[in-house]
């Protein structure tokens, strides 16, 4: 096929393609790679819930904080289009029509300061239908944003592959940080991996690691999930070192049901298998005193020590 042209091919394009906008670029995490994501339309608007959902306390009280302030600034600046919009302004000029508008917008009504004119009175009126439908929206946003479960789980810092019961095994140790009861809790192990075909087709397929027990009736302190590698595990040819390893990615997930809440709770982690470490095992996290008291360690959640 002869080669074409710069113009030539330029032509083929659809043509509703837009050029590559770099303010749309976006960066997207899938277990341990990072993949930026471009030519997707803006949406901004569409997706204020979510941020509002998705944002830290700080932040999101912060955001809230700004809009306040903005709002009252442009309706004080209203106000002071108009002469004697005010009546008994207090102070003078545009700090009393500032404080006017604050509370106009929470509905407070001292009475001392009140519309004087048909144009305050029309403004005051815009102003109070905002102030009650943005009161209604923040209060909703924030009832969601306290009523939604979250699961405080740690994940040890590696995955281990020791001897376990005569075969080698992958082990990943978690606990409940919140020491509540998380009931019926069930746990998914799947490998992440890139593969070629041998037609030369990149895929990213996901294999389903099978746990020795997925589910736990009662979880409370800690759990140690575990997979045989054995010749039907998709683990069978990753080892230390090992390309397939660099480019394979585990991804675990919890869920269980809050006996507190009774809302269904979910966390997630994910490992580079390059952080897997063989040959080691886990640090014992729970040991008995002289006294015969039982006693759970967090702090060493993380810790490993090398097979002997």
């Amino acid at each position: 096929m002869p080669k074409c042209s710069t113009k030539i091919c330029a032509s083929r394009l659809k043509p509703n393609a837009m050029p590559l906008n770099k303010k749309t670029t976006r960066t997207v995490t899938i277990g341990s790679t990072q993949v930026h994501t471009h030519g997707l339309p803006r949406a901004h608007m569409q997706d204020v819930y979510h941020y509002a959902m998705v944002l830290s306390w700080p932040w999101f009280m912060a955001v809230c904080a700004g809009a306040f302030m903005a709002l009252n600034t442009v309706f004080a600046g209203l106000y002071m289009l108009s002469d004697q919009a005010i009546a008994n302004q207090s102070p003078a000029g545009f700090l009393g029509a500032f404080f006017f508008s604050v509370e106009t917008l929470a509905t407070v009504g001292y009475g001392d300061m009140h519309p004087a004119t048909l144009y305050a009175h029309v403004v005051a009126t815009v102003e109070i239908f905002l102030g009650m439908t943005s009161i209604a929206l923040i209060t909703g946003v924030m009832f969601a944003r306290f009523s939604r479960p979250r699961a405080r789980i740690m994940f040890a810092n590696n995955p281990v592959v020791s001897t376990m019961d005569g075969h080698k095994t992958l082990m990943i140790r978690i606990a409940n940080a919140r020491q509540n009861m998380i009931v019926d809790a069930s746990a998914k192990l799947r490998l992440l991996r890139d593969e070629r075909t041998p037609e030369g087709m990149r895929f990213r397929r996901i294999f389903d690691l099978k746990l020795r027990r997925d589910d736990q009736p009662m979880f409370i302190l800690g759990w140690s999930l575990m997979h045989d590698i054995d010749d039907e595990s998709p683990l069978k040819n990753v080892h230390l070192g090992s390309s397939e390893a660099s480019n394979s990615t585990l991804i675990l997930s919890i869920s269980g049901v809050d006996e507190t809440t009774s809302q269904t709770m979910q966390s997630r982690f994910s490992y580079n298998c390059a952080k897997i470490l063989w040959g080691h095992r886990y640090v014992d996290v729970l040991y008995t005193d002289a006294q015969g008291q039982s006693h759970m360690d967090y702090t060493l959640i993380h810790d490993t020590v090398a097979e002997k």
